[in-house]
């Protein structure tokens, strides 16, 4: 009975752990199960993962890709702009040198209207000095042209006063006086008459031409011996200088000169001989040998030649 009883309940023992070691068996079973299902999950969630993880780095990849392309593209430009920028650059360097030169030019062109002014101004100045010149000029030009007038006319009274019939050349003062009075053919001479002429005729001529009042614009009497074409011009000059000669020393030691006039005509009385070389002609062109034989007293102006020499060349530029 007691052995019964331990048999059943070792049976029943090994029943009850049959079933316990079914149960965990289908435990396990279940549980590998889960952990499959649970693994599978995880992969398929893990590869829908990747997938989509795949296709967000697909898309960046591509993103970065465009973003490459586009930053080629801006590097790109970034340097075409830079040898835009380069060469404007050497464009305006080229604009600040020309500018440069430009303000070298302007400051050359300031300081060469500046020297033009300082010039123009010179000019105007020198300009105005020579009008001032030109004006008291032409005062003196209307002095002695007044004066000479003057002396003429006093001349021409003078020589009428004293019953000489010497004739006086109304535009120049000239007086010419036939040399077949005073000397013999070829001879230089003064002949008795002649001295008798001159002793009535220098008094007058001299009374007038040494006045004060013609003392500051006297400037040479002239006396000049001319012959006709009779004969060589050497010796013709030489006869007709003697004639001067003659004449100028006679006129020189005349008595009635006063100490300060004979001083005043030793400074400007002068003798020349013209041989034949202003030859005296006729109403047909042809010489007059007594015309030409002839003595003749002159006068010139301080000045006069020098003023007669500028409005030549006035009157010059004005042609």
């Amino acid at each position: 009975m007691a052995r019964q009883r331990i048999h059943n309940r070792r049976a029943s023992r090994g029943a009850q752990g049959g079933f316990s070691w079914i149960s965990y068996s289908d435990m396990m079973a279940a549980l590998l199960l889960i952990f499959v299902l649970i693994l599978t999950y995880s992969l398929y969630q893990y590869f829908t993962m990747l997938e989509t993880k795949t296709l967000e780095l697909d898309l960046k990849t591509t993103e970065l890709e465009e973003q490459k392309i586009a930053l080629n593209i801006a590097t790109d430009e970034l340097n075409a702009k830079e040898q835009a920028l380069i060469i404007i650059q050497t464009d305006l360097d080229e604009l600040k040198d020309t500018l440069s030169s430009k303000e070298d030019e302007l400051n050359n062109a300031k300081a060469t209207l500046i020297i033009q002014q300082q010039a123009l101004e010179e000019a105007k100045a020198k300009l105005e000095e020579q009008q001032l010149a030109l004006a008291a000029q032409t005062k003196r030009i209307d002095d002695l042209i007044g004066i000479r007038t003057t002396i003429i006319s006093d001349l021409s009274k003078a020589l009428t006063a004293a019953d000489m019939k010497a004739t006086v050349d109304p535009n120049n003062g000239d007086i010419v006086l036939d040399s077949s009075v005073f000397f013999e053919t070829g001879k230089a001479a003064i002949k008795e008459e002649g001295q008798e002429l001159l002793n009535r005729f220098i008094p007058v001529y001299l009374d007038v031409l040494l006045r004060d009042k013609y003392a500051d614009y006297l400037g040479e009497i002239i006396i000049e011996g001319h012959t006709d074409s009779s004969g060589s011009y050497e010796s013709n000059l030489k006869l007709s200088q003697d004639r001067a000669l003659q004449v100028a020393l006679y006129c020189l030691n005349m008595p009635t000169l006063t100490r300060s006039q004979k001083l005043m005509l030793q400074e400007i009385l002068t003798a020349k001989g013209r041989s034949y070389s202003d030859l005296v002609y006729d109403s047909e062109g042809k010489e007059d040998p007594d015309a030409s034989r002839r003595v003749e007293f002159k006068f010139s102006l301080k000045d006069a030649e020098m003023i007669e020499e500028m409005n030549r060349i006035l009157s010059d530029q004005e042609d």
